[in-house]
C-alpha cells in the first residue's frame, strides 16, 4: 500500500510567525515507517517526495499518487533509495538489486515498476527521495565502497564527521536529484556548521542512528531568523531554499541529506558565519 499527504511552500515571512505546532505541521515528517506500507510526503518545495517503505510481510510495489496525475510513479520522476536497515532487495522493471545497511539505488524516469523487498530473515528499512527528471539515466546501486567520502569538522567544535556523497553528479548521472549520508563521530553532535543556504536547491534531512531516548534540535529558517524543531530517530525535516539547515543531537547520529533544484553542484552554498545567526 501507498500512502501520500501534500505539503505546501511556504514564504519566509510567514513562518516568522509560526507557533511551535504550526513548524512541526509543515515542515516535519514524522510517520516514514509503517508495517507493510510505503509513506510518501509530497512537497512544493521542487516538487520534492520524501518517503519510507517498510515491507514486512509482504513485497511494497511502489504506486503512483494523484498528485502525480501520471500511470506510473516515475513517468516523470526520479528516485533515490538508501538502506538504513537490515539487507534488503529492491526490484526494478524486473532486475533485482541487493542493498545492504548504508547502501543506495538510483531509479531513473521511465521506470515502470520497482517493488520493495526482505531478504531472507533481515528487516530493510528503505528511506526515499524522489525529484521531477527530464531525461532518463540508467538504474545504478552505490555501496558504501563507491561513495565519495570526506572528512569533515573537529572535535573542538563537537562537528567532527564523515560525509558520504552517494547519489550525485560525480559518481551518478541524474537530472536533479542528490543524496548522500554523514555520519557523526563518536562524543559530536553538531552537523553542517558552520551552517549555509543555497537559494538554488531545497533540501531535506533525515536522521537515524539516534539512540533511545535521545533527541535531536534541527535549526531552521532564515539566517536572522531561526527556529527549532525537536526530532527523533527516522523523522526527517523540508529545508526551503532561503533556510539554513543544522541540527545538534543529544549523542551523535547519522543523517541523510537530499537535494533539488537549480543545479548539481554540492559546493554551492552561501556560508553563515555562525556569529552571526540569531
Amino acid at each position: 500500500m501507498t500512502k501520500s499527504e501534500l505539503r505546501y511552500a511556504h514564504h519566509p515571512n510567514d513562518v516568522k510567525r509560526y507557533t511551535t505546532q504550526e513548524l512541526r505541521e509543515h515542515f516535519l515528517i514524522q510517520n516514514l515507517f509503517s508495517n507493510d506500507e510505503i509513506n510518501l510526503t509530497y512537497s512544493m518545495y521542487d516538487r520534492f517526495i520524501v518517503g519510507g517503505a517498510f515491507p514486512v510481510s509482504k513485497d511494497l510495489k511502489l504506486e503512483t499518487i494523484d498528485d502525480l496525475k501520471a500511470e506510473n510513479f516515475l513517468d516523470r520522476r526520479e528516485l533515490g533509495v538508501i538502506n538504513v536497515g537490515g539487507t534488503g532487495v529492491v526490484e526494478v522493471d524486473g532486475k533485482e538489486f541487493q542493498l545492504a545497511h548504508k547502501e543506495a539505488l538510483y531509479v531513473g524516469k521511465g521506470t515502470k515498476n520497482v517493488v520493495f523487498k526482505k531478504s531472507g530473515g533481515d528487516q530493510p528499512v528503505f528511506y526515499l527521495n524522489s525529484a521531477p527528471a527530464h531525461k532518463e539515466y540508467p538504474t545504478k546501486k552505490v555501496g558504501k565502497e563507491d561513495a565519495e567520502v570526506v572528512h569533515l569538522g573537529d572535535e573542538k567544535y563537537a562537528n567532527k564527521r564523515i560525509l558520504n556523497k552517494l547519489i550525485v553528479n560525480s559518481i551518478v548521472e541524474t537530472c536533479q536529484l542528490q543524496m548522500g549520508m554523514t555520519e557523526l563521530v563518536e562524543g559530536n553532535v553538531w552537523n553542517t556548521m558552520p551552517p549555509h543556504t543555497h537559494a538554488r536547491r531545497m533540501e531535506a534531512y533525515f536522521y537515524f542512528d539516534l539512540e533511545e531516548g535521545q533527541t535531536i534540535s534541527h535549526f531552521m529558517g532564515q539566517p536572522d531568523e531561526t527556529r527549532h524543531i525537536f526530532m527523533k530517530n527516522h523523522q526527517a525535516v523540508l529545508s526551503p531554499e532561503w533556510s539554513i539547515h543544522a541540527g545538534a543531537g543529544t549523542s551523535n547520529y547519522t543523517f541523510i541529506w537530499g537535494m533539488a533544484g537549480e543545479n548539481l553542484d554540492y559546493g554551492d552554498m552561501d556560508k553563515v558565519d555562525p556569529g552571526n545567526l540569531q
